[in-house]
């Protein structure tokens, strides 16, 4: 068959990837982890964390939920924002042997139960503002094991202004109790004593169940192997390294991720990419506060932009916006439509 696709290739882009290249996605984590230790991974609210504390903190959290008695396979939900949390229990997850299962935050807790059913989830990690949600409905899931974090986590002393900020003057977090929850740092902590049992993964084993639709009866879970997710990001990084090629030269690729990291579009071609790519992700929490997203906008020079038409087209009529240094910006595309 003619692959007439490819006249439209642009020139440095291959027409082929190997994605047996890796044995599993957890060998292309674990390689950047090495390979970057230094680099910056991701920066939230001007904290960042880098490659290795990427590794060290995603190792001591698998090793603890290995501990909780989980067999390889197992399902593991993700109900969290943009916050460093999500990347770090990502790898934490599939390097312990299981799948991850990302939620929307937003949930009502009769989409919430669906989701927690439908997929057999056995733990959930979350974050406390919508832990309430989590609460409403365990009782009639098979989540045995909660993780509950805080947007000040890993914020370093800033965290603690940013909870009392959240919980107190923003009244963000609303009143919930989960009986034998463990906070995400102490878990972290009670991890680090314990040691990570590298689990035997292939192509054919299920990295992530992606929830997608909704719009058509109830939502569906997309079951997507380590093969599927490796070849879509060695797929991006293929298109993205020509582009990187051209002048302005570019040390560290910049990504900004404004778009949510449950979501298939943002968890390949940011935080996934960004990590193939040594690249560092700056996580956006909440791109609906515009202002506060142009804030952030400005205090880097951002080389690949992934976003939606509403997206782009908000941060179009925000003032400020046109302020932004774009000098350095290599990539900007869009998922579902034309850009």
């Amino acid at each position: 068959m003619e692959r007439i696709w490819l006249k439209q290739y642009p020139a440095g882009v291959p027409t082929d990837i190997d994605v047996n290249q890796y044995k599993s996605l957890v060998e292309l984590l674990e390689e950047s982890f090495k390979k970057f230790a230094d680099r910056r991974a991701f920066i939230c609210m001007d904290k960042s964390i880098s490659y290795r504390e990427l590794d060290e903190m995603s190792q001591a959290l698998g090793a603890y939920l290995q501990s909780k008695g989980l067999a390889k396979g197992a399902r593991v939900a993700l109900m969290m924002p943009n916050v460093l949390q999500y990347p770090v229990s990502t790898a934490a997850v599939l390097r312990a042997g299981y799948a991850v299962v990302n939620v929307n935050p937003l949930y009502t807790p009769r989409e919430l139960e669906h989701q927690l059913k439908d997929s057999g989830a056995e733990a959930i990690i979350v974050l406390e503002n919508f832990a309430n949600t989590v609460q409403q409905v365990i009782a009639k899931t098979a989540v045995k094991h909660v993780i509950v974090g805080s947007m000040g986590d890993l914020l370093g002393f800033k965290g603690v202004i940013v909870n009392l900020v959240v919980r107190r003057v923003k009244k963000m977090v609303p009143a919930w109790s989960i009986p034998g929850s463990v906070a995400f740092n102490d878990a972290v902590a009670a991890g680090r004593g314990l040691k990570l049992t590298k689990p035997t993964l292939t192509l054919d084993d299920v990295a992530f169940l992606q929830y997608t639709g909704g719009t058509t009866g109830v939502s569906k879970g997309a079951t997507l192997l380590h093969r599927n997710i490796l070849a879509n990001v060695l797929q991006n990084d293929a298109w993205l390294q020509p582009a990187l090629k051209k002048p302005p030269h570019v040390d560290e690729l910049f990504i900004v991720c404004a778009l949510p990291l449950y979501h298939i579009f943002a968890l390949t071609a940011c935080f996934l990419l960004g990590v193939r790519a040594g690249g560092v992700n700056l996580l956006i929490p909440n791109p609906r506060d515009m202002p506060g997203f142009i804030k952030e906008l400005m205090k880097y020079k951002v080389n690949s932009f992934p976003a939606v038409n509403t997206l782009y087209n908000g941060l179009l009529n925000s003032p400020g916006f046109d302020k932004v240094d774009f000098s350095k910006l290599k990539t900007s595309f869009g998922g579902g439509m034309a850009t």
